[in-house]
C-alpha cells in the first residue's frame, strides 16, 4: 500500500509517501518513496520536495489554502517531475494517515475517520485551538481531493499516554473541574514516543512488557516519557504543551501565580502572557538570541556568552530533573533515550544532561556519544553502564503509515 502521511500546521503542510503493507512492516522494509514541505501556506509559500533517490526540489510559489497546497502536493506526486516509480495517477494512493495532536479522552487508538470521528475530533479543539482546526483542514482537503473511496486514518499525539494512572494524569486541583471541564494532564509527542519504545525493543530483542525505558524528545519542542512495561506511565507535557521541559520558545514548568504577577506589573492580559510563554520564553526568553540550540552552543564557544550557557544550563537542568524523577517514579529503568533534532544530533548536550548520573549508573562513552548524530542510532554509555543511554532518531511519519494500514485492514496492533 502507497499511504501518504499528512502533517498539517497553522500555515504548514508536511507530508511523506510510505509504501508498506502488513507483510512489509514484519520485515522493517518500509520505503519512503518522496517527503516535503509546504510553509507560508496563505501567501509566497516556500516549497521543499523530494522523491527517494532525486535532489531536492526547493521554490517558491503562492499557496492560498491548505487544500491548495495539498492539491499541489499531490499533483506532484504523480507528475514526471516527482520520478517515483509505480506512482502514475490518484488511484495509486491508497490511504491517507493524518497526524491529529489532540484526542481528548476518546480516543485511546488511532481511528478511521468517519463523520462521527471528524466530530469528536472538532470537539477537542477547544482542547488543542492551534492545532486540531489545521488537523481538520488536512482532512477534509484530503476527503475533497481524493474523494471518500479512499480510508483516513487520525493518529493521534495523544493517545500513546492515555495509559497513564489517575496518579500521573490528575492535578492536585479541585476534581469537579476536572469532571466537568476534563482538566487533566493529557501529553504530546505521544507517537514519537511510542515509536521509540517500539524501535527500543526491536533494537533489544525485548517483549512489549519488557520495554522499561525514559525517552527524550528534545527539538524545538520537548518532552520526556516514562515508559513501563512497554506503556506510558508519566509524561512532562501536560494539559498542554506548554509544561515541562524548557523548549525552544516555551518555558515549561513555572509557578501559575507569575501569571497575576505579570498582568499587574506589566499590565498584560492572559492571552499576552499566553502568547509570551508559548512563543517568547524558553532558550529564546533566557537568551535573548535565538531559540536555536545550535547557535546558542556556537555563542557559548566563540564569545563566552553568558546568557546562552545559562539557557543551555538550564535546559540541561530540567531535563536531568525529569530523569531523576522518572527513574524514581518508575523504580529504577534500563536506559535513557534520546531523540529529536537536539537529541539526535548534539552530543554536547547529551553529554551535559548525563553528567552527574554517574552515581545511577550511567557513564558516557565520549567516542560512542561524538559519532552518532545526523540520523545514526545505538549505545552512546560506557559497556560497563548499569544505566544505559541510546540515542534512537524518531520517525512519526513511519508510525502514522504502520497505523493506517492496520486501522484499513483491521489488524491488531503489533508495534
Amino acid at each position: 500500500m502507497n499511504i501518504l502521511v499528512l502533517n498539517c500546521g497553522s500555515s504548514s503542510v508536511k507530508f511523506q509517501l510510505i509504501e508498506t503493507d502488513l507483510p512489509i512492516i514484519e520485515k522493517n522494509a518500509d520505503k519512503c518513496l518522496a517527503s516535503g514541505n509546504i510553509e507560508r501556506v496563505i501567501g509566497q509559500a516556500l516549497i521543499t520536495l523530494q522523491s527517494e533517490g532525486q535532489p531536492k526540489i526547493r521554490k517558491a510559489e503562492p499557496i492560498k489554502e491548505h487544500i491548495n497546497a495539498i492539491d499541489y502536493i499531490l499533483r506532484w506526486l504523480i507528475s514526471p517531475e516527482s520520478k517515483i516509480n509505480n506512482i502514475n495517477s490518484l488511484a495509486d494512493i491508497h490511504a491517507v494517515g493524518h497526524r491529529v495532536v489532540h484526542g481528548g479522552e476518546k480516543f485511546t487508538m488511532s481511528a478511521l475517520i468517519t463523520d462521527e470521528v471528524i466530530e469528536q475530533i472538532e470537539d477537542s479543539i477547544e482542547l488543542a485551538p492551534l492545532h486540531n482546526p489545521a488537523n481538520l483542514k488536512g482532512i477534509m482537503a484530503a476527503r475533497e481531493l481524493l474523494g471518500p473511496g479512499v480510508p483516513q486514518v487520525a493518529v493521534f499525539d495523544t493517545s500513546f499516554h492515555s495509559t497513564m494512572p489517575e496518579t500521573s494524569y490528575l492535578y492536585a486541583i479541585p476534581y469537579q473541574l476536572y469532571r466537568r471541564h476534563r482538566i487533566r494532564r493529557y501529553g504530546f509527542h505521544g507517537t514519537s514516543h511510542r515509536y521509540l519504545a517500539y524501535r527500543y525493543r526491536q533494537l533489544m530483542g525485548l517483549k512489549r512488557e519488557q520495554v522499561n525505558i525514559v525517552t527524550l524528545h528534545l527539538g524545538n519542542g520537548c518532552s520526556a516519557c516514562a515508559v513501563k512495561k512497554g506503556e506510558s506511565l508519566d509524561t512532562s507535557m501536560g494539559f498542554t504543551p506548554l509544561e515541562g521541559l524548557v523548549m525552544g520558545t516555551r518555558g515549561g514548568d513555572m509557578d501559575p501565580s507569575i501569571i497575576e504577577f505579570i498582568r499587574n506589573k506589566e499590565g498584560m492580559s492572559v492571552r499576552e502572557i499566553d502568547t509570551m510563554f508559548n512563543k517568547q520564553s524558553g532558550l529564546l526568553g533566557i537568551s535573548g538570541l535565538t531559540n536555536d540550540m545550535r547557535e546558542l552552543l556556537a555563542e557559548e564557544k566563540e564569545k563566552d556568552d553568558r546568557r546562552a550557557k545559562l539557557a543551555i544550563d538550564i535546559f540541561c537542568n530540567r531535563a536531568k530533573k525529569y530523569i531523576g524523577a522518572y527513574l524514581a517514579e518508575m523504580g529504577g529503568a534500563d536506559t535513557i533515550v534520546f531523540s529529536g533534532g537536539i537529541g539526535e544530533n548534539s552530543p554536547l548536550i547529551r553529554s551535559r544532561i548525563c553528567k552527574g548520573l554517574e552515581w545511577m549508573g550511567l557513564s558516557i562513552n565520549k567516542e560512542r556519544n561524538n559519532s552518532i548524530q545526523h540520523g545514526k542510532e545505538g549505545e552512546i554509555s560506557t559497556s560497563d553502564s548499569k544505566l544505559k543511554a541510546f540515542v534512537i532518531p524518531t520517525n512519526e511519519e513511519l508510525l502514522i503509515a504502520r497505523d493506517t494500514v492496520r486501522v484499513v485492514k483491521n489488524a491488531p496492533r503489533r508495534w
